[in-house]
């Protein structure tokens, strides 16, 4: 609002002024009545008589008065943008956008800021992840990985809180990384934004995003999606690269650009070399960029071209518990398969005898213990050796101690493995204990558990209406038909092609050519139907066309459990080298899903923080104890490293130590925070200890993060965010070459403190240059029309 007005100071002489020109008026009219007739003469008296009413207003004494913001008493505020975008160089331009703004900065050749600060308190600033003070802009580098627009504006109206701060100007491309469209920034003082760069870059090559998907499908674990924005490269190809964190190439893709500005993604098919935690480097530039050959590049900025990805894919082995009760070919195939992974052990408790009488001793009368050890010490009745026990095979065990009482009857013995495997074992072989354990192990524990189609498995084996049938996806109940009346095909379901741990292909053809020459199946165990929930992965079919469920799955608490109906899968092996290839290869996918995501004892998660605009994190870790109950009074230490540094290079790091603290939220879970100072990847390995100082387990995780993701994530100016800030804070818009114009006109615009100003008008040379003008005018033409 401009607050001048035109005010009339001697008002006590209208009336006279009134009366001099109504009397003028009436005399000129009188005389020019006599003169010659014709426009010119109406056009004189017109001349003559704004002369007179010119003079006669100067009696009044006309005065121009307003308000302006009074000298040095407001404050107003200077923000610059410190970020890397303003390394950016837009369409046309052969300098970047802080270069121009140090131009624009230059009191050499610029005159605004002295100009605010004859009439205000000028002060300055400069902000990237956060807001300094400066006094003459000398510390502008252009390097901030972030925009804290946002943050900057309120700290800045914070600061000024309760003081007259009459506006602040903003010198920035607009690109804020804690600003979206439509936030505002209402309560704060004026903001008049000035909109650094233009169109944008004439050439570009960045990458977006990465998407980063795990399967336990074993040929392609991991698969990498880069999708990369090339501006600018028309009719030319994009290069992208994957680096491990040695430098060496793992896989490469080139991809044409068909559009002036084309989203291109590049997809991956990685397996990492080793369990745990590996780092990847994602590269994208043109095929022929002079970068790549030591020369400048002509994108406008090279700081979007690389990303890090982590690839976690825990480490093992994950020991999974495998029951049979009677030496099979089915442990002999699984064994030898899972013996090719590295993530997985199989122990095995097989049952060669059941619990029966081996030999007819001829003891005392009701004696069920065997009479060759009476005598000898005095053992409890329950300890001596039975002659009537089952006799069970430990295979793969640890130790001399595992599985030596059979199957373990504590959750401290239960717990200690990821998942359990039951097979040609009836129900009447677990204690009502021991099938409560198991169910625990799934529901709370967050176990696997698998039903295999055994001759003494499913409804043959007695499960129905126990803890362990329950569990299962199937439902047990009699069926019609207890025998099939021949071989079953085995075919996938709809849901079957979406899992990839449940293909054996990595194209659709290929799979159904497998499926089609598959060994049919002999032993097969019906069930009524599935659970709701439960999903059916593969289905079995007659020769009559009739499908029966063969592997379903569900969730079941915090775990999960699966039914194989099939009881001969070993048969698969037995047709040709190819397909006993790919027997072994289904079963450790079967597996590793039956393992994935079954916790540990000691699990460590990295969740970044998003309002945090510097990259940080926070670490949780969930200790529990062998009974997986929340363990506290732990001491939890974290060491981070850095891997990997955004150019590609290793890092040079002996790591930080961290303390973690307990949660006030979560029995049995610490926190610490973490505030990485560059781009790249990150390693954090924790060690938890008990309260006396025995180790209870560690974990580690990695993460990647890049600091200026956001900050490049459009390289043009973001005019509408400014816009709207401008809008909402009662501001406007500055065009950067009209400075110097804004400078002079704000103090006349509304501030917390005012004064008032006037400017008398009679006396003025204006006044009566204008008043002499007239009569000049009038005069000339009566001589030039002979009327004088």
């Amino acid at each position: 609002m401009q607050l001048a007005m035109l005010v009339i100071a001697s008002r006590e002489w209208w009336g006279v002024a009134s009366a001099g020109i109504a009397l003028a008026l009436l005399l000129l009219l009188s005389s020019y009545r006599r003169g010659p007739k014709g426009p010119v003469r109406w056009l004189c008296f017109a001349l003559k008589s704004l002369a007179l009413i010119a003079l006669a207003a100067c009696i009044l004494n006309p005065v121009w008065s307003g308000q302006r913001a009074r000298p040095g008493a407001n404050l107003f505020a200077v923000v610059v943008d410190n970020s890397r975008s303003l390394q950016i160089k837009d369409r046309g331009e052969t300098r970047t956008r802080g270069e121009r703004l140090r131009d624009l900065l230059n009191p050499q050749t610029t005159r605004w800021q002295a100009t605010l600060e004859e009439n205000f308190e000028l002060r300055r600033y400069f902000f990237d992840r956060r807001l300094q003070s400066t006094k003459d802009f000398s510390e502008l580098q252009f390097d901030g990985s972030a925009t804290a627009m946002g943050t900057s504006l309120r700290t800045v109206g914070e600061r000024f809180k309760g003081r007259p701060l009459a506006g602040i100007l903003l010198l920035s491309d607009g690109n804020a990384t804690d600003l979206k469209a439509g936030d505002t920034l209402a309560g704060l003082a004026p903001v008049y934004p000035v909109v650094l760069g233009s169109s944008g870059p004439a050439r570009d090559i960045g990458i977006q995003q990465v998407h980063i998907t795990q399967t336990d499908f074993e040929d392609t674990p991991v698969s990498l999606q880069a999708d990369a924005l090339a501006i600018g490269c028309r009719g030319e190809s994009v290069e992208a690269q994957v680096l491990d964190i040695s430098g060496r190439q793992v896989a490469r893709q080139l991809l044409p650009v068909h559009k002036e500005n084309d989203l291109l993604a590049f997809r991956f098919q990685l397996r990492p070399e080793k369990p745990g935690v590996s780092f990847y480097r994602i590269l994208v530039h043109a095929k022929d960029d002079p970068a790549t050959s030591g020369r400048e590049s002509p994108e406008a900025t090279l700081a979007n071209n690389s990303a890090v990805s982590v690839v976690d894919r825990g480490r093992g082995p994950h020991r999974i518990l495998y029951i049979s009760g009677r030496p099979n070919w089915e442990f002999k195939f699984l064994n030898r398969a899972v013996q090719e992974d590295d993530q997985l052990q199989l122990v095995g408790l097989i049952r060669v005898a059941k619990r029966e009488p081996k030999f007819a001793f001829k003891g005392r009368a009701g004696e069920t213990s065997n009479p060759l050890y009476r005598g000898f010490g005095n053992q409890p009745a329950d300890e001596v050796e039975q002659y009537d026990q089952p006799v069970l095979v430990r295979l793969n065990t640890k130790d001399q101690l595992e599985l030596r009482g059979g199957f373990p009857r504590t959750p401290e013995d239960l717990y200690g493995y990821h998942a359990v495997i039951v097979d040609h074992l009836e129900a009447e072989f677990f204690k009502p204990e021991e099938a409560a354990l198991l169910q625990k192990f799934v529901t709370e524990r967050g176990g696997g558990f698998l039903m295999l189609g055994g001759m003494e498995s499913f409804r043959e084996g007695n499960y129905q209406r126990t803890p362990i049938g329950d569990m299962l996806p199937v439902y047990l109940e009699p069926v019609p038909e207890n025998t099939s009346p021949g071989p079953v095909h085995l075919d996938l379901t709809r849901e079957g092609w979406l899992q990839s741990w449940a293909r054996l292909r990595d194209n659709e053809t290929d799979e159904k050519t497998r499926l089609h020459a598959m060994t049919p199946f002999q032993v097969f165990n019906r069930v009524r139907g599935v659970k709701p929930g439960a999903s059916v992965i593969a289905t079995a079919s007659e020769p009559d066309g009739k499908t029966f469920p063969a592997l379903v799955v569900q969730q079941f608490g915090r775990g999960r459990t699966g039914a194989l109906t099939v009881g001969d899968v070993w048969r698969w092996g037995f047709h040709d080298a190819p397909a006993h290839a790919d027997m072994d290869k289904a079963w450790r996918q079967l597996l590793r899903w039956l393992v994935h995501d079954v916790p540990n004892r000691v699990e460590l998660g990295v969740e970044p923080q998003p309002a945090e605009l510097n990259g940080a994190v926070k670490f949780t870790v969930r200790v529990r104890d062998p009974k997986f109950e929340p363990m506290d009074n732990a001491r939890v230490s974290i060491v981070v490293q850095a891997a990997m540094v955004s150019d590609g290079t290793r890092a040079n790091t002996n790591g930080i130590r961290l303390e973690a603290d307990p949660s006030a939220s979560e029995p049995g879970t610490y926190e610490a925070a973490y505030l990485p100072h560059a781009s790249g990847g990150y390693l954090a390995t924790v060690c938890v200890t008990n309260s006396d100082g025995i180790e209870v387990g560690r974990a580690e995780t990695g993460w990647s993060t890049d600091l200026a993701a956001e900050e490049f994530r459009s390289l043009n100016p973001n005019t509408a965010l400014l816009e709207g800030i401008a809008r909402t804070t009662s501001g406007e818009m500055v065009e950067a070459n009209k400075l110097d114009e804004f400078a002079s006109r704000i103090p006349r615009k509304q501030a917390p403190v005012m004064e008032s100003w006037t400017y008398p008008l009679w006396h003025t040379p204006t006044m009566f240059g204008f008043a002499l003008c007239c009569l000049l005018a009038e005069w000339g033409l009566r001589r030039w029309k002979g009327m004088a």
